[in-house]
């Protein structure tokens, strides 16, 4: 451990408790795990003992090694308890109300959405899906051309929640993360880290940059330019930001299959934290991770339909079936030929 670090709370974390009990305590820990896929078949056993079982070589393939990586782990805890807390920040719950569509006739239902569950917002496109993701980044007061009316803890947010640019309630992530500043990827975290008062930016935005390295399907190295990044990992990174250093607890998120990431991993790391997560998305496997989906329609909410034992079900072989196609998309940019009985594999008869 570096000097930075309790050594009685590395000695808590790591050795003397199992690896249940601390994810029962600090379930945002899970993250990490699932971020480099360690996965502890006992969960009885310590930290310490779980790398025990993996090799230096395999921790080398994300850039780390088992002090590191332990290191990190630490650090995130001590960094959180010694966080003061943030009443703008402490939002359980939030509430749309009913407004109308682009006809002008009263939406069917209003949502109440609460912390560490995923919204799913679906329709054809132009339904007005983003529409509604803006009422909610604004926290519309019925001024808005929907005429919606967002709560926060069942209550109207203050002029302090809409309106303070340093404690803002939402983060906002689009389709098109275009940045206009040329500073490197870790130097820009740093800056973000440093603005917020965490102490060690430096350390921190490296633990950022090895978390968007986990999403991002072409690794992003600390020196890269911001304006070289693509598409994917743009949004790596600014995922990777918002779940590990903004404030912010409600996330909007516009279409994220579009984004050539780990869209899982995605949604795991941000409701890891307790965020209310709500995403615009056409694809089935991510609205069934989601607790709800909301159905638009020419501007109106139409319905809000919770997420069924059966539709958790076929969420199995859906995300079996995803996982197969991204092997053979992995394929493809590897320069592979795919003229295998593809049917056969995929389990499909034609």
């Amino acid at each position: 451990m570096t000097d930075q670090l309790s050594p009685q709370l590395a000695e808590e974390l790591l050795v003397n408790r199992s690896v249940a009990a601390l994810l029962g305590e600090y379930p945002y820990l899970e993250n990490y795990f699932d971020a480099i896929r360690l996965e502890a078949l006992d969960t009885s056993i310590s930290v310490a003992e779980l790398l025990a079982d993996y090799p230096e070589e395999y921790f080398t393939d994300y850039g780390l090694t088992k002090t590191g990586f332990a290191e990190v782990l630490v650090g995130f805890v001590e960094r959180m308890l010694s966080q003061p807390p943030d009443e703008l920040a402490q939002v359980a719950t939030i509430t749309v109300k009913p407004g109308c569509d682009k006809a002008g006739r009263p939406e069917s239902c209003g949502l109440t959405m609460r912390a560490g569950e995923v919204t799913c917002i679906v329709g054809p496109t132009g339904a007005g899906k983003s529409r509604l993701l803006e009422d909610i980044e604004s926290l519309a007061q019925g001024d808005t051309p929907t005429g919606r009316t967002v709560l926060v803890n069942g209550a109207a947010p203050s002029d302090e929640q809409r309106y303070d640019l340093g404690h803002r309630l939402v983060a906002q992530l689009t389709q098109n993360m275009n940045f206009v500043i040329d500073l490197p990827v870790g130097e820009f975290i740093e800056l973000h880290a440093r603005s917020r008062g965490i102490a060690e930016p430096a350390k921190v935005a490296a633990e950022v940059v090895a978390c968007a390295n986990t999403l991002a399907g072409e690794q992003i190295a600390a020196g890269t330019p911001l304006t070289q990044l693509s598409g994917g990992q743009s949004r790596a990174v600014m995922i990777a930001d918002t779940a590990l250093l903004s404030a912010s607890p409600i996330v909007l998120i516009d279409e994220i299959e579009n984004a050539g990431i780990d869209r899982h991993q995605a949604l795991s790391l941000l409701v890891g934290r307790d965020k209310i997560v709500l995403m615009s998305t056409h694809d089935p496997v991510l609205a069934l991770l989601g607790d709800r989906r909301v159905v638009i329609r020419n501007g109106g909410i139409v319905s809000v339909l919770e997420t069924s034992e059966a539709e958790r079900a076929n969420l199995e072989f859906l995300t079996a079936l995803d996982d197969r196609l991204a092997g053979l998309r992995a394929a493809i940019r590897a320069g592979e030929r795919l003229d295998s009985d593809l049917p056969s594999m995929l389990g499909m008869a034609f």
